[in-house]
């Protein structure tokens, strides 16, 4: 992985590089050879125990047999990758601008198990719509501290407020002082920090996962009158918190040494984030997610050795943070297999300005990946209304 001469800014402690993207041959033939002397355990005894052995065999061979890491590289170098130090630490994000002169500016956060992989398939229609009444985009897809090709903290101390700092002085950098901000996952915490802590910065912000506990005052009677959906959302949440919150109670109490196996074992990685996929999009296997961006996200945390690094977010962040009223301009679009979701009321009574709200038929927690022009649509129709 090498990076280009570095672009003049005047000031060396600012500099933003272009990014290169190239990694050793050593390391892929390492990668398939691991993958060739996999060790699987036997089957499961009940399907509710995990992703099925199935399964798992079939993503190793395909990840052995079928999978290009040199078009993901060719994908993300084309796109414009860069990288920069900030508050000590290097960051790697994506700058895609539209040829649009009336471009909004746009920060996109990923979240675990994701990474900018995530943005790749709605990039053009976000940047170049090909209709001047739809609004475009110049869109910033950071990689998270301790994903990807950002720099792997050293020191406790790399959360969710200092992620979006961090993110706020890279739009200063990029030279966009007002921006819209998107995400999901921890991508929606981060992106409501930014609301929170730069509200004169962010003109807009969207998410596909808003953070909203339940209001003071709400009681059960309240909760009684809640229709039908709402009341399923409810119950999927509690019971997504009963049985699939597993790996994030590892995460966020062991990182470290959950991270040995991960870096370690190609199908452990594999194995750990695939699951997310089949869980957590809608419908069979990984719902609309190609197989091939269930394996380009794999990979990026199998060359980066990123197993232990992404899963200290959790141990930085989880359960913690600023819960005040949102009022910045908000938008939400709820995708039916998002494993979270909350009643429009409690959204409503943290993001007190929320001037978009929808509920798609199809689609979940990868939306990007898995309903790309619903997610472009999203963003677009919601977007509008900061202009007002």
């Amino acid at each position: 992985m090498a990076a280009s001469a570095p672009v003049p800014t005047g000031d060396p402690s600012v500099e933003v590089v272009p990014f290169v993207l190239d990694v050793p041959d050593e390391q892929l033939l390492d990668l398939r050879e691991r993958l060739r002397r996999v060790r699987l355990p036997e089957p499961a005894t009940d399907p509710s125990q995990g992703l099925g052995l199935d399964a798992v065999t079939e993503l190793c061979r395909a990840w052995l047999e079928e999978h290009d890491w040199r078009r993901v590289e060719d994908e993300l170098n084309r796109r414009g990758q860069y990288r920069t130090a900030i508050d000590g630490l290097g960051v790697h994000f994506l700058h895609v601008r539209s040829p649009r002169r009336d471009a909004l500016p746009l920060i996109i956060t990923h979240g675990w198990p994701g990474s900018v992989v995530e943005v790749l398939d709605v990039l053009d229609a976000l940047t170049d719509p090909g209709d001047d009444t739809r609004p475009a985009f110049h869109v910033v897809a950071p990689s998270l501290p301790g994903y990807a090709f950002s720099d792997k903290p050293t020191a406790p101390g790399w959360g969710v407020e200092r992620i979006a700092d961090a993110w706020a002085e890279l739009m200063t950098r990029l030279g966009y002082e007002r921006f819209l901000a998107q995400g999901g996952d921890w991508g929606a915490m981060i992106t409501t920090s930014l609301a929170l802590r730069h509200p004169d910065r962010v003109a807009m912000m969207h998410t596909t996962m808003p953070i909203a506990p339940r209001p003071e005052g709400f009681d059960d009677a309240m909760l009684a009158e809640l229709d039908e959906t709402e009341r399923r959302w409810l119950a999927g949440t509690d019971e997504f918190r009963r049985v699939g919150s597993g790996y994030s109670g590892q995460q966020r109490t062991r990182p470290q040494t959950l991270g040995y196996g991960l870096v370690d074992s190609p199908a452990g990685q594999l194995a750990w984030m695939a699951e997310k996929f089949v869980a957590w999009t809608d419908g069979d296997g990984f719902g609309g997610v190609p197989r091939d961006r269930v394996l380009d996200n794999a990979a990026v945390y199998w060359l980066t050795a990123s197993g232990a690094s992404s899963a200290r977010l959790y141990w930085e962040s989880f359960a913690r943070g600023d819960l005040s009223p949102v009022t910045v301009p908000s938008a939400v679009s709820y995708f039916p297999a998002e494993m979270v979701k909350v009643p429009r009321a409690w959204v409503e009574a943290r993001y007190t300005d929320l001037r978009h709200w929808n509920v798609l038929p199809t689609g979940g927690h990868f939306a990007s990946l898995e309903v790309p022009g619903d997610f472009v649509d999203e963003l677009r129709t919601a977007f509008a209304l900061a202009r007002s």
